[in-house]
């Protein structure tokens, strides 16, 4: 019989194969990335262009290009794309981030003919309707300006802006006189230059037949290349900012606390064992800083530590929120398990916990083709190794207590550490 007090037992994660992607070169330049796996009849088109705000060549621009997109073409009303997404079931979207911009249609298999000729009228012919543009510059400002009341807000802004400086595309903050200035023209132009096709990496995956991959060869390879060059900004190195900092928020009964430094990319030897460092410290709910900040003191509900990988900067940060009579105790606290990694050594039964906590959440993450995708999308943004993840899984389950010691007390060092913390009051 089933003794259910005993825990069944755990099996390690020996290995794990990414799903490979066939790439297409179209006739424009773009590449074309596809992931078949037809368990469900449905499909995700990305198209992502070099159009984050690495690229603008002013605040805000990257940003408005993005959100206008579905707001009309030359041939289609916003209410028009609006309804002709909802009539097929399907979802298309643009976001923007710090390095690209993305365009996404979720649809059914049998309707990504029908949708695709809105995809490219979307990314080719938008117009940026001056009404619209208006609305939409004042409803973020007052969304930032909600924001902004916010600790944890204003901490994370601080922080960006302290890590990077204020010049690098990561640190520079919302301005909102400049955010508010920004005309239709810089759009069109911004457009211009960063969101043709040519320039695109597209990744087409699900259940994907091969009429599919070359109706979308056909429509979104054909358009012609940009004679506009990128704005894309050079290397930058990170600028000199207050190691300790404080953000005064009135009044507040709470304080935002961030702590952490610029972080090793993708790309070094030792990141994969510098993750699992990173989870040991804060990276999941039986983590040292959650036992000892949540579950012990009680000063606040959650605590996480993380690493923020991204095209040209990658950070480590530690981040919670506490009642603001408790934050310069939580910010020892911090200290003490920075402190206490660099100096003992993990004991073996949490090693193995956090391992299996790694490879257990990874072998989850790529359940779904989409899943999988977004890992492969990782490989082909932060020019990681075709074997990042299959490595993953091998060097998690052979880093050392020992060799995460010394990790620890190269890069967990307090000194070295950029610290915020946004509260009533020093």
């Amino acid at each position: 019989m089933l003794d259910r007090q005993v825990a069944p037992p755990v099996q390690p994660l020996a290995s794990v194969t990414l799903p490979a992607a066939d790439v297409f070169s179209l006739p424009n330049g773009a590449r074309l990335h596809v992931m078949r796996n037809d368990a469900q009849p449905v499909v995700r088109l990305q198209v992502v262009v070099p159009a984050g705000k690495w690229y603008e060549p002013a605040p805000g621009v990257s940003l408005l290009t993005a959100r206008m997109l579905l707001e009309g073409t030359t041939t289609r009303t916003a209410r028009q794309i609006a309804d002709e997404v909802a009539f097929y079931g399907a979802s298309l979207e643009c976001e923007q981030s710090f390095d690209r911009a993305t365009l996404t249609l979720y649809c059914l298999t049998r309707h990504l003919p029908r949708l695709l000729p809105l995809v490219q009228d979307v990314l080719t012919n938008p117009t940026f309707p001056a009404t619209e543009l208006e609305l939409l510059k004042n409803r973020t400002i007052q969304n930032v300006r909600v924001e902004r009341q916010k600790t944890s807000y204003l901490a994370a802004e601080r922080f960006s802006h302290n890590l990077y400086g204020s010049t690098h595309p990561y640190g520079s903050t919302f301005n909102e006189q400049l955010f508010a200035a920004v005309a239709q023209d810089a759009l069109q132009a911004f457009h211009r230059a960063n969101y043709s096709l040519d320039k695109a990496e597209v990744f087409l995956c699900g259940d994907v037949a091969p009429a599919d991959q070359d109706l979308v060869s056909d429509l979104l390879g054909s358009a012609q290349p940009s004679a506009v060059p990128l704005s894309a900004k050079e290397t930058l190195s990170l600028a000199s900012q207050p190691a300790h900092d404080y953000v005064t928020v009135p009044d507040s009964i709470q304080a935002a606390l961030r702590i952490g430094r610029p972080w090793p990319a993708l790309t070094h030897p030792d990141t994969h064992k510098l993750q699992v460092l990173v989870k040991v410290l804060g990276g999941y709910f039986g983590s040292r800083l959650m036992k000892n900040i949540r579950e012990d003191k009680g000063f606040t509900y959650g605590i996480y530590s993380s690493i923020g990988p991204r095209e040209h900067a990658t950070s480590f940060v530690i981040g919670t929120d506490v009642n603001a009579d408790s934050a310069n105790a939580a910010m020892r606290e911090v200290h003490h398990e920075l402190q206490v990694l660099q100096h003992e050594l993990i004991p073996a039964d949490e090693l193995q916990t956090v391992k299996n906590y790694m490879t257990g959440k990874f072998a989850n993450e790529l359940s779904t083709v989409f899943e999988q995708c977004d890992k492969y999308k990782n490989i082909v943004f932060l020019n990681l190794p075709a074997t990042y993840y299959s490595n993953f899984i091998e060097q998690v389950n052979q880093v050392t207590a020992e060799e995460l010691l010394t990790l620890a007390q190269h890069y967990l060092s307090p000194a070295d550490m950029i610290e915020v913390v946004a509260g009533p009051g020093k």
